[in-house]
């Protein structure tokens, strides 16, 4: 288990440890809060198997060519990003359960999270090989790059950190995922994401409420955490190959951009959890609170920005293809 450095908090010396006991009761709450709420859902029952056939190679099948794909451009590349993202859970699995351990409430919680996002890795790489919307060869290759390079979080030197990141990134994912649907251009591949994005939304509940109590018992080293979280934010796919590319492309697509990440994942979340508005913080809280309220002012002033970038590329596009 990891173990910040003793930081103290009016009377209380709180460590990782210290946090992690102190939010016991709370993880055990929001997790039977949690599986009482969650639905099962199968993910072979959205895979169109009558749509798959052999591909080239051992079974002599036939090869894949674009034309094959009914899925959009734009959502091929989303998609694409989403699995890659989603194929890296043993990673994931590895940093959370040594930081929130294996044992009680925490242990549980661990492993049933794993266990949902397990469902997502699955079902996206069915749907996307039975419907041939990808190329598999290059899939499988982008995957073992991606894996090979590893995953270590942004977040792993603290608890509270590891905690914010995920209130904030569960909810990011939820809103990649869903948009991807909506721009992929086949009802069935919306439909599926829809399940995935609902299962993410439940697990950004949890985190946002267990932010929410460690706000309450460590306000200040939890404000901390949520600015440099905020400030500091990253997709956890950042790392896979071609990512500022394809990011960049879902950006002006549409699907995920700071607009996006602005008003519907950091301002949610943070007025959900009324962060602007708490009151009686130390001076290291206040000063974090002030620089959030700051850099979320710059954000805006940022996104604006790229909103009309973003408007006046898609006229030039549709220009172009008027003339054509």
């Amino acid at each position: 288990m990891t173990i910040a450095p003793a930081q103290r908090t009016g009377s209380t010396v709180w460590t990782d440890a210290r946090l992690i006991l102190a939010l016991e009761e709370v993880v055990e709450t929001e997790l039977n809060r949690h599986l009482a709420i969650a639905k099962e859902w199968m993910p072979h029952e959205y895979i169109p198997w009558s749509q798959g056939r052999d591909f080239d190679g051992v079974l002599g099948g036939e090869a894949w060519a674009l034309e094959q794909s009914k899925v959009t451009p734009l959502g091929r590349i989303a998609l694409v990003v989403n699995l890659l993202t989603e194929d890296n859970l043993p990673s994931y699995h590895h940093e959370i359960a040594t930081m929130f351990g294996r044992e009680g409430a925490w242990g549980t919680w661990v492993h049933r999270w794993t266990a949902e996002e397990g469902r997502h890795g699955i079902a996206l790489r069915d749907y996307l090989l039975a419907t041939r919307a990808v190329d598999p060869v290059a899939l499988e290759r982008a995957r073992m790059e991606h894996m090979a390079e590893g995953f270590q979080s942004d977040n792993s030197h603290s608890m509270l950190h590891s905690v914010a990141y995920v209130a904030f990134q569960e909810l990011a994912t939820r809103i990649s995922h869903r948009n991807t649907g909506h721009y992929a251009g086949d009802p069935l591949c919306e439909q599926l994401l829809a399940k995935i994005a609902n299962d993410e939304n439940l697990h950004m509940v949890f985190y946002r409420n267990l932010l929410k109590a460690a706000l309450e018992i460590a306000p200040d080293l939890a404000m901390q955490a949520v600015r440099d979280v905020v400030t500091d934010f990253r997709m956890p796919g950042h790392g896979m190959p071609g990512f500022e590319r394809s990011a960049a492309q879902i950006a002006i697509g549409g699907i995920y951009n700071l607009r996006i990440h602005h008003d519907d994942v950091l301002q949610p979340v943070l007025r959900h959890l009324k962060v602007m508005e708490i009151g009686g913080l130390g001076p290291a809280g206040l000063q974090a609170q002030q620089e959030l309220g700051l850099f979320l002012e710059g954000l805006d002033t940022q996104a604006t920005r790229f909103d009309e970038r973003q408007a006046a590329l898609l006229a030039r596009r549709a220009a172009n293809a008027a003339r054509k």
